[in-house]
């Protein structure tokens, strides 16, 4: 498995996180929120985009800090995810920058995210 984050698997144009947002696909786990949508036909790899903003963590060195973390768990997992184009970001403020809570939290919302939807009768 590559040990690097390559640049195919990452969002970096306005427009690509613009349309993630716009699909308004999104799951909520304690600290984190991950946005999603299906990838156009042809496309096998997923891709992730992180925003961190200034509002929620002050200090830029926390703020890559949480980048670097999910970054890592996401290229651990990569392999496993659908074809997806992810944008995660800060949910809530962390009380303390705590590393496995974050990386927790961001794999269980990737098991939530792989786990087919229940249909709901109405």
């Amino acid at each position: 498995m590559a040990q690097t984050f390559a640049r195919r698997y990452r969002l970096t144009k306005t427009d690509e996180f613009s349309s993630v947002f716009g699909f308004r696909k999104a799951i909520r786990g304690k600290l984190l929120m991950l946005h999603y949508q299906p990838r156009a036909e042809g496309f096998t790899e997923p891709r992730l985009g992180l925003v961190v903003g200034k509002k929620l963590l002050k200090k830029a060195v926390d703020r890559n800090r949480v980048k670097r973390i999910v970054r890592e768990q996401f290229r651990c997992l990569r392999e496993s995810l659908p074809a997806c184009d992810l944008i995660v970001r800060l949910a809530v403020k962390p009380s303390s920058l705590d590393g496995k809570l974050l990386a927790g939290d961001f794999v269980a919302l990737l098991d939530r995210l792989r786990r087919p939807k229940p249909k709901r009768d109405e």
